[in-house]
């Protein structure tokens, strides 16, 4: 039994002293310290200040982490200098890189386009879940940012809008996380490492490539870096953790309901207010309690949403506690019903023919860094010639996209980020028991 013991102390004391330099090939590590998926959205103090645009970067509780950063590409894992996460590291014999910014498009390395191979298939054998480290270019981020001395109390947050194949975090010379999928954001609760009102340290490493880019196959151009927006935000400690709407019409697809679900962090009183296009309340609603908890909203002869119609209310959600408003979260909510009847889709009860398009989220000269403008472009294209469905293909897109999809009427064909080609047949991925967590994933 102490034998059994030992050797089980001594497995779990290996495994953690190797899983930092290994997760980028472990397959079955794609996420450490991750906060859950959630949500889009950034909360207000007040309902004011929230309805306004439903702009989030308006929020006091928002700081931008864009713009340049201190930045060195090492041509291969492990060759990192010493110690160039602390914060005593000498720096200053680095270059800058965007964020968002793509090295390839940013004189670091060379982009490489492929329709099914993986990029490596010429000079690695494709062996999964084996990577190579030649050529796997590995990019080390540091930047020092101010944390405001208000937000002392408050747990905060760090947004990675996506990062091409991986990031690992360390913030003030701790380790804070690692993220894999390079579509997704990844999310951490830095609170405990930093301190508000002073400068704070911020560093991330990416890989080239890690073992998740064997599920990122997809038939475009493969570059490197962080490719969409980064930003710190500061919560309550009691707060929303999650904010989840399902609008419904009735069999005369008339009047309509609204379930909304939330997952609470403390216990609180959430007020619930729905408002019309022109700012009048439709319906209203409270719920209390912790954790998870949901209500149901009736609302009579809502205005319909089409790609035709796009008509968008806004829900009020606001955390009180006792009397006082803790924060104001505000949702757009589009009523209409989805359903299939004698191999017909049909929206609110009507056929409908669509006319989509595929859509990559690539910029001509910034490559996967798409700006909002850019995307506004891409919709008013659709829209001029008569396209009213989009393929995000062959990944999640950037959350402004949506809410574009929502405001001008387009329907969406949505993607995980799993493409696996490149491994066929009997080999495919879909079989590989060493694959199948981060499948589901």
């Amino acid at each position: 039994m102490k034998r059994l013991l030992l050797l089980a102390l001594f497995a779990a004391t290996a495994a953690s002293a190797k899983a930092p330099a290994e997760r980028w090939l472990d397959p079955e590590c794609f996420e450490v310290g991750r906060a859950p998926m959630r949500t889009s959205f950034i909360a207000f103090p007040t309902a004011a200040e929230a309805i306004p645009e439903n702009d989030y970067t308006r929020s006091p509780f928002y700081r931008t982490l864009n713009g340049e950063w201190s930045f060195l590409r090492v041509d291969r894992p492990g060759a990192e200098p010493e110690g160039f996460f602390r914060s005593g590291h000498d720096d200053s014999s680095w270059g800058t890189m965007p964020v968002p910014g793509i090295w390839e498009l940013n004189g670091g390395g060379d982009p490489v386009y492929t329709n099914k191979p993986y990029p490596w298939h010429k000079f690695f054998e494709v062996k999964p879940p084996l990577i190579p480290h030649e050529q796997n270019y590995t990019g080390l981020y540091r930047r020092t940012v101010t944390v405001p001395a208000d937000w002392k109390g408050r747990d905060i947050f760090i947004h990675i809008g996506s990062a091409t194949s991986n990031v690992t975090l360390w913030v003030n010379g701790r380790e804070a996380g690692y993220s894999e999928d390079s579509k997704l954001e990844a999310e951490f609760d830095i609170t405990r490492y930093l301190t508000p009102g002073s400068d704070n340290l911020i560093v991330m490493r990416v890989n080239r490539w890690c073992d998740g880019s064997f599920l990122e196959d997809q038939d475009f151009w493969r570059l490197s870096g962080i490719g969409r927006d980064c930003y710190l935000y500061a919560r309550t400690p009691k707060y929303i953790q999650d904010i989840r709407v399902t609008p419904d019409l009735d069999a005369q697809y008339k009047d309509g309901t609204l379930n909304v679900s939330l997952n609470l962090k403390g216990s609180g009183t959430v007020d619930l207010k729905l408002l019309d296009k022109a700012g009048k309340e439709v319906a209203t609603s409270s719920v209390k309690g912790s954790g998870k908890v949901s209500t149901d909203m009736a609302i009579s002869n809502p205005e319909k949403w089409t790609a035709e119609t796009p008509v968008l209310y806004t829900l009020i959600a606001t955390l009180k506690n006792g009397s006082n408003t803790t924060e104001v979260i505000p949702v757009k909510v589009g009523f209409r019903k989805i359903e299939l009847k004698n191999a017909q889709i049909l929206v609110n009860g009507q056929p409908v023919l669509f006319k989509g398009a595929d859509r990559h989220e690539m910029d001509p000269d910034k490559g996967y860094v798409v700006s909002r403008n850019r995307m506004i472009q891409d919709i008013r294209i659709m829209k001029e010639f008569n396209i009213n469905a989009v393929r995000t293909s062959h990944y999640p897109n950037d959350n402004f996209w949506y809410d574009l999809c929502d405001r001008y009427g387009i329907y969406v064909v949505a993607e995980a980020n799993v493409e696996s080609h490149g491994i066929g047949g009997n080999q495919t991925l879909a079989k590989n028991p060493q694959f199948a967590k981060a499948h589901l994933e």
